[in-house]
């Protein structure tokens, strides 16, 4: 069985089935932005606390275990562990650290009592780091700073301790929040300490979590406990997680479901889990303070308080910022339909987006006039993205369209989605970074030189996000680091460019053909190789003009009993343009959508017959005329 999986016996002494003493636990959440090294310190505090065998292998990442995770090098979804140091229980929680996965921060950060800051020692806090950073102060929660990566060169320790202090300042952290500790130190090589001086390993910021973390605050009453997050056995069923904030649970005990629209549901738990290590241990008590899994509830959301049955008393419903854009999600229609998923029919399609909305807070699911689409809203292309790829790799068929943002009328006019856009690059890129956020109508609100970067910042609309880090990435040769955040919602700002050039379409359903590709690549840049299986309709190039371009790129050369003087030279083709779901989701147009399987990823027509485009496209210019 993997760690972590319910049942798994984490320990065999008398003591197996006692509860929790509170006063000897302290629940921590670390947060980061991404790349920071977050992860890292969770694998250091598991070793330390000697979590697994000296003779384990355990690799790195320990904590990201999805496989999207790991090829992404991101954390997307929040993880607990639970470890024992000097006879205190600390229950760690990794967050995530992209925006895209607030609302998985939002909710976990009401399970902990303090929070580390981990902030890169050259790069300083970044729009994420200010996002999730707020989120704690509004809870009170109590920080610890930890400056990691001080080996690096050009890192600038004090510069970024000042940086923070200022972050904290701006956002209204109380006079105690103003007063928090500073760690130092490198997570890749294993220490972090007081100051800048290395150390052998990182117990002085164990004995630091220890000092300044508080124990949980603990009110006297009945059973009061809320869920926020959930977590999925195949034997057990759904099971609610959270930490009880008053009383004690029972194995057994009648309890009430409080929901959020009011209603009450009597049920009884089954079983009770407590975290350890990277797994959990059953228990028959669970005293307020600790974080637990229950077992035997149906029908729950995260949200919901479970409380005692004789005197209910709900807690606040956890609120999640709203969605800023949206999507379209379909059935696969194209002729390729059904060769390469399990999950095809509309009707496995809205099961799974309805599952989804079930533990992932900040999505939102939408039937549409046809039956066989669901609009769908979430934070932003990353957010969007993980989903589709998720469905993608369980066996799921589907189309989904370009990304919109959410606009909405306040006094009568038009607003929409603007963000917080930070750009770090060379010096001698930052006039074409400029140029490009200018011409998507963002404005620029700072620019300073941290070293040998040029550090830029940006109010701009989400919709000018869509398809700007491929073009930036061109521009920078690959240089330029772009992060972004959604502020809030202004005035809309007027039409932005979109993509210049057009596209090569296919004319027939076939192979294609060395021939035929090696004779039209000055027209385009091919998504395709030759002897991939197409269909008409399907974006095959992209136009080196604009406007697009019916081609057929499935000609065999004709074969004669003649041969010409160099006629037969084998055919110089440039391989294609691997393009990620991400970036055909920032690559599409309106009038254009991507089929997606376990297998394939095309981008293609909506209307994939000609006659058909061609009529849409005139309605469509007598609507706009109208």
């Amino acid at each position: 069985m993997p760690p972590g999986h319910f049942g798994v016996p984490l320990r065999a002494d008398g003591n197996r089935l006692q509860a929790e003493s509170v006063m000897d636990i302290r629940n921590i959440a670390i947060i980061a932005h991404v790349d920071h090294g977050k992860t890292t310190l969770v694998d250091r505090i598991l070793h330390t606390t000697k979590v697994f065998r000296d003779n384990q292998e355990t690799g790195e990442l320990i904590m990201d275990s999805n496989d999207l995770e790991r090829e992404r090098g991101i954390t997307i979804f929040s993880k607990n562990a639970a470890v024992t140091y000097k006879d205190v229980k600390i229950n760690v929680i990794d967050t995530p650290g992209h925006a895209d996965f607030g609302g998985e921060v939002e909710r976990v950060l009401k399970m902990a009592d303090g929070v580390i800051l981990l902030v890169d020692a050259f790069e300083g806090p970044m729009p994420q780091t200010r996002f999730v950073l707020q989120k704690a102060l509004q809870l009170n929660l109590k920080p610890i700073v930890v400056i990691n990566k001080v080996d690096k060169p050009n890192c600038r320790p004090d510069e970024v301790h000042d940086a923070v202090f200022e972050l904290f300042f701006n956002l209204d952290a109380s006079e105690e929040q103003l007063n928090f500790p500073t760690y130092y130190g490198s997570g890749k090589n294993g220490w972090f300490n007081d100051s800048l001086t290395p150390v052998e390993d990182i117990t002085p910021l164990m004995d630091g979590i220890l000092k300044y973390v508080p124990e949980p605050k603990v009110t006297e009453g009945t059973l009061q406990m809320q869920i926020t997050s959930l977590d999925y056995s195949s034997f057990l069923g759904r099971i609610a997680v959270g930490k009880v904030t008053r009383g004690s649970i029972k194995e057994n005990q009648p309890i009430a479901l409080m929901q959020a629209d009011g209603t009450v549901k009597k049920q009884r738990v089954k079983e009770l889990y407590v975290f350890e290590g990277m797994g959990k241990r059953k228990v028959t008590e669970v005293m307020a303070g600790d974080l637990c899994a229950v077992v035997g509830l149906e029908g729950f959301n995260i949200g919901d308080t479970i409380s005692d049955q004789e005197n209910m008393e709900a807690l606040p419903v956890i609120s999640v910022d709203e969605p800023t854009m949206n999507m379209l999600f379909s059935i696969n229609n194209s002729p390729f339909y059904g060769k390469d998923g399990k999950f095809v029919t509309s009707r496995h399609l809205r099961d799974r987006l309805m599952k989804e909305t079930e533990k992932n807070l900040a999505l939102r699911v939408f039937d549409t006039d046809s039956g066989d689409s669901f609009q769908v809203y979430g934070r932003g292309i990353l957010h969007l993205g993980v989903l589709i790829e998720t469905m993608r790799r369980e066996g799921y068929e589907l189309t989904v369209g370009q990304p919109q943002v959410i606009v909405k009328h306040i006094d009568g006019k038009r607003h929409e989605p603007y963000e917080n856009l930070v750009v770090d690059v060379p010096q001698e890129f930052a006039s074409k970074v400029i140029d490009l956020v200018t011409r998507r109508k963002g404005e620029m609100l700072v620019m300073e030189t941290k070293g040998e970067m040029q550090h830029l910042e940006f109010e701009i609309p989400s919709r000018g996000l869509i398809g700007l880090r491929t073009q930036m990435l061109t521009a920078t040769t690959g240089e330029a680091v772009m992060n972004h955040r959604f502020t809030e919602y202004k005035g809309w700002k007027g039409s932005i460019p979109g993509r210049n050039n057009g596209v090569l379409i296919s004319k027939n359903t076939e192979k294609t053909t060395g021939y035929s590709i090696d004779k039209l690549q000055d027209r385009g840049t091919f998504f395709v190789d030759p002897g991939e299986d197409i269909y008409a309709g399907q974006i095959v190039a992209e136009n080196i003009k604009p406007g697009d371009l019916v081609v057929n790129v499935t000609e065999g050369k004709k074969l004669t009993n003649h041969r010409a003087s160099g006629s037969d030279d084998a055919t110089r083709i440039a391989p294609k343009t691997l393009m990620t779901l991400e970036e055909c989701m920032e690559y599409i147009q309106h009038d254009e959508c991507i089929e997606v399987t376990p297998n394939f990823i095309r981008m293609r027509k909506i209307y994939l017959d000609e006659n058909e485009r061609n009529r849409f496209q005139k309605m469509l210019k007598a609507d706009v005329e109208a």
